[in-house]
């Protein structure tokens, strides 16, 4: 049976729409159309004259519930987060796990290779946030664990993943070609992180081959008068680049300047993590609304949710909120090749309902609501 909701304002590629119904079936999209004109079978659902919009997608976060994916490294922690995750609107996540032993990297990854098959479907695959990272920007990373990816290490991971690793953070800089070239050829999406690379360093990778950046000024050179930085480059190559928007990774005002600079290709993460003491990974201990890791309260991943990071956008970067929905849906979407980010037909009937106060009313997902 079709179904069809409709009495919402419709947000969808930049656009917010009203009179609108959407028809779902089998799962996807099959028709946008005028509330006039919905058809007399199908099943209706009045959304109330809330939002209507893409499910959101989160490419970087580490847990939730308590349960730290990179410290419990079970399948139970992918569980929770689905779970959790539904219920704040996001549609499509990877769960991401950050430097540790090769030891922690391959139970993980079996884990979520095991997990796989049986998840509701909001679960996308793992991003690897190390340990190829620079530990001269290393933030709350472990150093001893940072190092130079090795091709025979990389084919063994992917190997173990069975095509669930989607994204991996890396230092470009410090990589050979063989590697970055291998990674590419399987479909992996490289993003920069951790990264100590110079002005000139980035003008050489990003786009080509690098095609993302991760969490936009956390972990990386800062601009200077006379030398540049990083993140000059960034702005002028206009990579895919995610960005924190909780205030506290990055102030409000950056964000505004980001947007300014990146336009399309800048996009909306949480990073969220979980506190916990389970496990080998360090404890993340809370401090007002982030993370930081004793002993010297490193920043260290965030409290944020997808549907409060769009909110901050509104309302303290003058982002509007059509583009802000775009920064959570579209552009993830687009970097990762996902037929989601957009309520048109054909797309993935993965969508979220929420009102004037950003609260989420339901979660739609491969069409279930």
């Amino acid at each position: 049976m079709k179904t069809v909701l409709h009495n919402c304002r419709l947000i969808t590629d930049g656009v917010i729409t009203n009179g609108k119904a959407v028809i779902i079936e089998n799962g996807k999209i099959a028709e946008v159309i005028e509330d006039t004109q919905i058809p007399a079978d199908a099943k209706q659902v009045d959304l109330n004259n809330n939002y209507l919009a893409p499910g959101l997608i989160d490419l970087q976060v580490y847990g939730s519930g308590g349960k730290l994916l990179g410290s419990i490294y079970q399948e139970e922690a992918l569980a929770q987060m689905e779970e959790d995750f539904l219920t704040q609107g996001t549609t499509g996540f990877f769960a991401t796990i950050g430097t540790n032993s090769d030891e922690f990297f391959e139970k993980v990854i079996a884990a979520a290779k095991n997990y796989r098959d049986n998840c509701k479907g909001n679960f996308l695959g793992v991003h690897l946030e190390g340990p190829f990272l620079n530990p001269l920007r290393k933030g709350a990373h472990m150093a001893a664990y940072m190092h130079k990816a090795t091709l025979d290490k990389v084919k063994l991971w992917l190997d173990l993943g069975d095509g669930v690793i989607k994204m991996m953070t890396i230092a470009p800089e410090l990589q050979d070609d063989d590697v970055i070239n291998y990674l590419i050829d399987q479909g992996i999406i490289l993003s920069s992180g951790h990264s100590n690379a110079t002005y000139q360093q980035g003008k050489t990778f990003l786009n080509n081959p690098i095609k993302a950046v991760t969490h936009l000024y956390n972990a990386m050179p800062q601009m200077h008068h006379r030398e540049p930085g990083y993140i000059p480059a960034i702005f002028e190559e206009r990579p895919y680049t995610s960005i924190v928007a909780d205030g506290v990774h990055v102030d409000f005002a950056m964000i505004r300047l980001a947007k300014r600079e990146l336009g399309d290709k800048l996009f909306l993460i949480t990073d969220a993590v979980t506190e916990t003491t389970e496990g080998i990974y360090p404890l993340h201990t809370l401090q007002g609304n982030y993370y930081v890791m004793p002993p010297h309260n490193t920043l260290s991943g965030s409290c944020l949710t997808m549907i409060r990071a769009v909110q901050n956008c509104v309302e303290h970067c003058d982002i509007s909120l059509a583009e802000a929905v775009n920064m959570a849906s579209l552009y993830p979407a687009q970097l990762a090749s996902l037929n989601k980010g957009k309520i048109a037909p054909g797309f993935d009937a993965d969508m979220i309902v929420f009102n004037d106060n950003f609260e989420v009313q339901a979660t739609v997902l491969k069409g279930v609501i």
